[in-house]
Formats: C-alpha cells, sequence, structure tokens
C-alpha cells in the first residue's frame, strides 16, 4: 500500500515539475515572439507597451502594439488598433506622425483619453517617450527607440 502511494505521490510531483517547466517556457516564447514582432520590417519608430497585468483583463491583448503613421484605436472595426475593452469607444483616440514626432488626440471619446494623468482636450498633443497614456481600462506607456526621433 504505502509502495504505491509513494509512486502516485512521484508521478505527480513529476507532472507539477514538466507544468512548471511548461509555463517558463511558454513565457520564455511569448517573450521573444513579441521581440521578433518588433523587429520584423526594420525597428518600429514606436510603440504602445502594456501597463496593465493581462491577466487582470477578461479579454485577450498583447503586450505591446507597434505605431505605424497614423493609428485609429477603439472598439470598431474599422479601427487600425482595435482593442475589445468594452470602456473604449467605437472610435476612441487617434495616434498619428507628423514631421517626425508622434501626436495623440481624443475623438470624442465617452471616457476619455488621458496623457500622464491628464484628460486630453480637443487639440493634438505631442508625445515623448515614456508618456503614459490612458484609455478604459488600459494604460500604457508611449516608447520611442533610441535613433528614431534624431
Amino acid at each position: 500500500m504505502g509502495e504505491i502511494l509513494s509512486k502516485i505521490l512521484t508521478y505527480i510531483f513529476v507532472i507539477i515539475i514538466y507544468l512548471f517547466i511548461y509555463a517558463i517556457i511558454r513565457m520564455i516564447y511569448f517573450d521573444i515572439r513579441a521581440m521578433n514582432r518588433k523587429k520584423s520590417g526594420g525597428l518600429a519608430d514606436a510603440y504602445l507597451k502594456l501597463i496593465n497585468l493581462r491577466r487582470d483583463l477578461d479579454f485577450n491583448i498583447d503586450e505591446s502594439y507597434e505605431l505605424e503613421d497614423d493609428e485609429v484605436i477603439g472598439r470598431g472595426a474599422k479601427c487600425t488598433l482595435r482593442l475589445p475593452d468594452k470602456y473604449l469607444s467605437v472610435r476612441h483616440c487617434r495616434i498619428y506622425k507628423a514631421d517626425g514626432s508622434f501626436f495623440i488626440e481624443d475623438l470624442d471619446s465617452t471616457n476619455g483619453t488621458f496623457l500622464n494623468g491628464d484628460e486630453l482636450g480637443d487639440e493634438a498633443v505631442e508625445l515623448i517617450d515614456g508618456d503614459k497614456i490612458s484609455i478604459g481600462r488600459l494604460n500604457f506607456i508611449f516608447v520611442m527607440p533610441k535613433g528614431v526621433d534624431e
């Protein structure tokens, strides 16, 4: 009886170790995949890095989003950066590039767009590396890699 119980506990322990190793390899895989996505096609001019813990959200979201010359963020199907947060408007905000700089503007969203804790007004505001952008329940850091704005 003791020998059977010992074997069962050994198998359970081995399974737990394999699950732990699988979780670590999965995290490494997703980190490498995110880095490769940024590197594909050259270095992105800028990107948004998610601050929220993804496990705290009730929908799927990426860790980061590359920004092209003009991105409309919202829940709508026609948005270039579609995020399924129910607190976002269909067309929530816009981030665009002009004269080598990125700007953000609110598109009359219901819950507003916040930059470094301050709600955006009617005019577009220039983004700088490290700015915190809050839309709906999501918080992002605006990242502009070194050498892009030079």
